[in-house]
């Protein structure tokens, strides 16, 4: 029997998680954690470019270790921990970091669409592939689980994985294959553009009652009168359907759509009915875990033991090839 593939994935913990990163990756790291030895963290490090409040990052990272544990994911199966209890990361991100020319994180997309829709620019953020890198390349993965906008994220990981390993002629690091979740389309947010927190229009995971109603009815339509046939291929709502009923549902609704007498406050309705069912038993496991506070620290610090473990024993042989060495040991 061969050595099962390490695989590693991350999710930023900077404010509620919605269906987007549901579907667009929790839905996947719950599905693998079952096929080989997976590494999942909470990227709070990452965060810090953009929340600048401890208290609420603080809550958070245990806000989506909830939604984590609700939606399904095993500790027993998987090695689940928060990145800020993997020192190595970082001083393997500085390695990196010295190693990387300028021009290439200058043609970094994400960065340069995230300056483009008015966010701040950081150096953080600038660096953020070379700090993704050595989320990666610390534990040996074999197989990163990214949608396809992460894709050059993970080409720039391997480019720099190469560089480290010929610069001291030793192969140091593993050169890991990214998994490009293909498994749905973009995720459409309220306004109709890409669902993320950073353009405020989200859905929420775990909203109920009248706050997820309020967002499932603000999804933009067009004027399109109610007696009037539509196309559901171009309607956000019904993109947003399609994440949660079956084809035969899915088929049965388009079709209404396009005989007309189909408005979107209908298909609305569906929706709301479609998310509450969907999530209605992770919603009350949360509840349950959420009046276990020790437990959240316990998943953690278990995850945070074995994450180190893994690391040091990556580090150890970089440390002696760069010549740096330390007289502690973690």
């Amino acid at each position: 029997m061969g050595k099962r593939k390490t695989i590693l994935s991350g999710i930023q913990p900077s404010g509620k998680l919605h269906i987007g990163n549901y579907f667009g990756a929790m839905r996947q790291h719950i599905q693998m954690q079952d096929e080989g030895d997976a590494f999942y963290f909470l990227a709070n490090y990452h965060s810090l470019t953009s929340v600048s409040d401890g208290e609420k990052l603080n809550q958070f990272t245990r806000d989506v270790v909830l939604d984590y544990l609700a939606l399904g994911l095993d500790p027993e199966k998987c090695t689940f921990f928060a990145q800020s209890d993997v020192p190595q990361t970082t001083e393997l991100a500085w390695i990196l970091g010295c190693l990387t020319p300028v021009s290439l994180m200058e043609k970094g997309v994400s960065y340069k669409d995230k300056v483009a829709h008015g966010l701040n620019p950081n150096i953080g953020l600038f660096t953020y592939p070379i700090l993704q890198a050595a989320d990666i390349l610390i534990y040996h993965s074999d197989l990163v689980p990214v949608g396809e906008d992460q894709k050059q994220n993970i080409e720039i990981c391997r480019d720099l994985a190469g560089k480290l390993n010929r610069a001291y002629d030793k192969e140091l690091l593993v050169i890991p294959k990214e998994y490009i979740v293909k498994s749905v389309a973009t995720v459409p947010g309220i306004d109709g553009r890409k669902m993320s927190k950073s353009y405020q229009n989200t859905i929420d995971i775990f909203d109920e009652g009248k706050s997820l109603k309020n967002r499932v009815l603000s999804i933009q339509t067009d004027s399109t009168p109610l007696e009037d046939p539509k196309d559901p291929d171009t309607c956000n709502v019904f993109s947003l359907i399609k994440l949660f009923a079956n084809k035969n549902l899915s088929d049965e609704i388009a079709d209404k759509y396009r005989k007309g007498g189909y408005g979107y406050g209908h298909a609305k309705k569906e929706l709301l009915e479609l998310i509450n069912n969907y999530f209605d038993d992770a919603r009350q496991r949360r509840k349950v875990l959420s009046n276990d506070k020790d437990y959240v620290n316990d998943v953690l610090k278990e995850g945070g033991e074995k994450a180190r473990e893994r690391a040091e024993s990556v580090m150890e042989p970089i440390r002696s090839a760069t010549g740096l060495f330390r007289s502690f040991t973690y």
